[in-house]
């Protein structure tokens, strides 16, 4: 796909007409048109596109399409249909009336660029610029941020699963890669034992009989690799992204104690900022808030809350879920302080705030943080309380 830039125009006069008819009290997607405009252009997103190819649909109106999807929570065809079937979604977009749209696949194709380009924020950013620019949004008032869960795209698998679904992954794609020498190599009995889905056979009830199946899992595994990585292999088949995260996995769950393959004890297994949890999102970790337990992502949203403008949301970040909220802070500032809307107050959770980051909001941003604090629970301050945790006692002895 290419991009032949255009430029966008405003409504079509028979677009205009049609709609405001049948939507006198107008609608949300009429009043970002009314209130920001256009907002984005075709020429904001032509790095991501070259200049050869069959002629792309609009980015701008693509990135337009992509801040409703979020807003209405719609998946890719239900989009597509709003651009193809609403009124109000064509009066948003500046089409005519009888403009067909794109198929849904677009959008998907529209994102993998975003997500290559590293042009994610640049959408954020120019809606805030919009905003600004009508003066609804300004530096100063307040601002809250707080995070919430993000589920991995894979499904959640733990346990015994986990490590079948490792194995069987990497023997998929091994052999997608070479069928031939995977089927001279494998023993013939892997065929049947990995071959669908581990949460879809009947697995063994008693611990016993689990543990032999993990070790057995364990052996088949090392003896991949090995043979993965012997002279006889094809030296490409190792360098598989799911023969890495095979081995990665066995590394983390399994050694070999005087020749019989056994499963690490829990203590024993990375923490979990770096264990794996599935082998179809590597980048997934597990962790829990409040209560919750989940394999993926936190993304943490600041957004001004002032009683007389709408709520913007002005930063977004999506971490690791294992890290921490407090270690937000600093980066959240720094990346308001860089657009000129850093607040005058920031409300938290008791995850952001600490004494270190109230000082250091007001020392070098003058933001006053506010929240209550984080509880330390380094060896440091428990050593330090338990002179006080006895001294009631040592007082009422000496009496």
């Amino acid at each position: 796909m290419s991009l032949r830039a255009k430029r966008i125009d405003g409504v079509p006069a028979e677009t205009a007409r049609v709609t405001r008819a049948a939507f006198p009290k107008g609608s949300l997607a009429m009043r970002i048109r009314d209130e920001l405009g256009g907002l984005f252009s075709d020429a904001d997103f032509a790095g991501l596109y070259p200049s050869r190819g069959k002629p792309a649909w609009s980015p701008g109106r693509l990135a337009l399409v992509s801040v409703m999807q979020f807003a209405e929570g719609l998946s890719d065809r239900q989009a597509a249909d709003a651009v193809r079937g609403r009124l109000d979604w064509k009066y948003l977009l500046g089409l005519e009336l009888v403009d067909p749209g794109f198929d849904h696949s677009v959008l998907t194709e529209f994102r993998d660029r975003l997500i290559a380009g590293d042009a994610g924020i640049e959408l954020l950013d120019r809606v805030l610029e919009a905003a600004a620019e009508r003066g609804l949004l300004k530096a100063g008032g307040r601002a809250r941020t707080d995070s919430t869960i993000v589920l991995s795209a894979a499904r959640q698998i733990d346990g015994l699963v986990r490590l079948g679904e490792t194995l069987r992954a990497a023997l998929n794609t091994v052999a997608a890669h070479d069928p031939e020498w995977l089927a001279d190599w494998a023993p013939p009995e892997w065929f049947d034992r990995y071959a669908i889905r581990f949460e879809e056979t009947r697995l063994p009830k008693g611990k016993t009989k689990q543990r032999e199946l993990i070790e057995q899992i364990g052996a088949d595994g090392f003896s991949l690799l090995a043979a993965l990585y012997g002279p006889e292999a094809p030296p490409s088949l190792r360098l598989i992204p799911r023969v890495q995260s095979l081995r990665q996995m066995w590394i983390q769950q399994y050694f070999v104690d005087n020749g019989q393959v056994r499963r690490r004890d829990l203590k024993d297994r990375p923490p979990g900022a770096e264990r794996l949890v599935t082998p179809y999102d590597t980048d997934a970790r597990g962790s829990v808030k409040r209560g919750v337990f989940w394999d993926g992502y936190k993304v943490h949203l600041t957004e001004t809350c002032e009683p007389v403008t709408p709520n913007l949301i002005t930063h977004v970040a999506t971490t690791d879920s294992t890290v921490q909220d407090v270690r937000l802070v600093a980066p959240i500032h720094a990346h308001l302080a860089e657009r000129d809307l850093l607040p005058d107050q920031h409300l938290v959770d008791a995850g952001y705030a600490t004494a270190r980051e109230v000082v250091a909001a007001s020392r070098n941003h003058n933001v006053k943080l506010v929240g209550p604090i984080l509880a330390s629970t380094s060896w440091q301050t428990r050593t330090a309380a338990s002179p006080r945790q006895t001294s009631p006692s040592i007082g009422r002895t000496g009496r």
